[in-house]
């Protein structure tokens, strides 16, 4: 009589889903494959994935450019990440908390500012980062018009997670919509009209810190330079708002806030 011979079937360990997001004493995912920059940093542009990237047609059509049918090749300055790899990235990253601040301006103007309480890791301790965004009917399109809260709060996401990652990717949720095209705004109130970060400093200025001229607000940034709240060298050569660049309002508003 012939033996048989069996053969036994090695177990397969059984998925476990809280074990995805164990992480190690670097604070690292432990079940995550990461790319690291030449610092020894975690390149967390390297980390999204491609799924979530798409070319930036706005980018191709203002050079009259011809729109690539793949992201293959393209800069990241011609490319969008939606705000589901915005929100993976994160994740991966770690936080604790999000919160935020949000602010309607005016009709039709609308502020957030995002504050995301991040994990400690061998990067860095435990710290919080704060970005600020808007929305309004002049950088959004008839259908997000209707919903600008939560197209502002989007965008400082999308902003305050890219910032602090230091991913050079424009957000899809942060691109002007409107195509050159404004909503209608209902200016019989006498509000004056917002249209740029620099509009809303000076407005935010005026109506919760009393500032009537521009040397009011040099004692606002005096006062801030003495709080470490905001410290720019290159604010002793503005004379007016119009010479706050865009990037430094943004920085200020949410200084103040």
């Amino acid at each position: 009589m012939s033996a048989t011979k069996t053969t036994k079937k090695k177990a397969t360990k059984k998925f476990y889903g809280p074990d995805a997001y164990k992480r190690n004493q670097h604070g690292l995912l432990e079940n995550a494959e990461y790319v690291f920059n030449e610092d020894g940093s975690v390149d967390w542009r390297a980390m999204i994935k491609d799924e979530f990237l798409y070319p930036n047609k706005g980018w191709f059509d203002m050079r009259n450019m011809s729109m690539p049918s793949s992201n293959e090749g393209l800069e990241d300055k011609q490319l969008l990440i939606m705000l589901g790899g915005i929100k993976e990235i994160a994740k991966m990253r770690g936080y604790s908390s999000v919160d935020f601040d949000v602010d309607n301006i005016s009709d039709g103007y609308v502020t957030a500012k995002c504050t995301i309480q991040w994990d400690g890791n061998y990067e860095s301790s435990s710290t919080t980062y704060t970005d600020v965004a808007n929305a309004t009917l002049a950088n959004t399109d008839a259908f997000c018009a209707k919903f600008l809260e939560t197209i502002a709060c989007n965008r400082a996401f999308v902003r305050c997670v890219r910032n602090y990652l230091n991913i050079h990717i424009v957000g899809a949720d942060e691109i002007d919509k409107s195509k050159g095209a404004g909503q209608a705004v209902d200016t019989s109130s006498g509000a004056s009209t917002i249209t740029s970060p620099t509009d809303l400093l000076e407005k935010t200025l005026r109506e919760k810190h009393g500032v009537d001229s521009f040397d009011d607000c040099k004692n606002v940034l005096r006062d801030l330079w003495r709080s470490k709240k905001y410290q720019n060298e290159d604010a002793t050569s503005w004379g007016a708002f119009s010479d706050i660049p865009v990037k430094e309002a943004r920085k200020l508003i949410a200084a103040l806030s």
